[in-house]
């Protein structure tokens, strides 16, 4: 059998590919540049191309050296799923966890999760990461996260995804917008939906049901998180709509210039448990599945 790379050999271009330094990749890799610089070398003449460009200025990778990036990421994150699959065989549902969940989720029930991960897995120790959708999944195909929860549709081909919950979007406006009046998305005036900035996927949820063209772009539409989004909308900027986890909070309910609505075609949300495919949290898994389902539950 022909030699093959090594996993240190792709770690190296893994992280040279995240700093296009040699010196600060060797850092990371807790190597010196010659050892890293070598490694790069011999995975070269494994596979017969060059990876990477360098001058004495810049570094970068070429269409080789990026596709065998992506691939080394897979290999990368599945070899530490093997690696923890021993001790989750001897030892289940102990040791780190680290979660991630999006910014229109984690608001409303990190405090129930931590206090359910606690009683229900005493010897697991949770680490939360929020961020929006495509980093998110992205630290999960790279090893970086054992699962995220995140909102569907989204792209999670490849990845073992579990349903937790479906919930509709609201109507959210000021009491004396004339929104108030609507009983379907067709009576609203789309040119005045509050949207939040790109990257957000509860942005492109709304955006499949309520094209509105090249207002898109407008930046009087886009807020940066959902407490900002309801401000706007309390100053009568406009309305929005908002998931069912959202409207029960104070955020809402303490706010008397707002009205929540159920309207008519209004979008809908599907919130997912994701995680790789090779997980060996596989116990951990179902058990952080049954908790979000009893979360979501209690607050729709």
């Amino acid at each position: 059998m022909a030699a093959l790379p090594s996993l240190r050999q792709l770690s190296y271009l893994v992280t040279l590919s995240e700093t296009l330094h040699f010196t600060e990749a060797a850092r990371r890799s807790f190597v010196t540049q010659s050892t890293l610089s070598g490694g790069i070398m011999e995975l070269e003449r494994l596979l017969g191309g060059v990876l990477v460009e360098r001058d004495r200025q810049n570094v970068r990778l070429t269409p080789l050296g990026e596709q065998v990036v992506a691939r080394a990421r897979v290999l990368l994150a599945d070899a530490q799923d093997l690696m923890r699959l021993s001790r989750e065989m001897s030892e289940p549902l102990t040791g780190d966890l680290h979660l991630g969940v999006i910014p229109t989720i984690a608001p409303f029930i990190l405090a129930q999760l931590l206090d359910e991960v606690h009683k229900q897995l005493p010897k697991i120790q949770l680490h939360l990461h929020e961020a929006q959708s495509e980093k998110i999944v992205e630290k999960l195909e790279h090893g970086n996260l054992d699962m995220v929860v995140l909102a569907l549709p989204f792209d999670t081909r490849g990845l073992k995804v579990a349903e937790v919950a479906t919930e509709s979007l609201f109507l959210v406006c000021n009491k004396s917008d004339v929104a108030s009046q609507a009983k379907s998305l067709d009576d609203l005036d789309l040119s005045r939906l509050m949207l939040l900035e790109e990257g957000h996927c509860l942005r492109d949820h709304t955006l499949s049901a309520c094209p509105i063209g090249e207002r898109k772009n407008d930046h009087r539409l886009k807020a940066s998180s959902l407490p900002t989004l309801v401000e706007m909308v309390s100053a009568d900027l406009g309305f929005t709509l908002l998931p069912e986890i959202a409207i029960h909070t104070n955020m809402i309910k303490a706010n008397p210039e707002l009205m929540v609505k159920q309207i008519e075609a209004a979008p809908s949300r599907i919130l997912a448990l994701v995680t790789r495919k090779s997980t060996p949290l596989q116990s951990e898994f179902d058990v952080l599945l049954q908790i979000l389902q009893k979360i979501t539950q209690n607050l729709h």
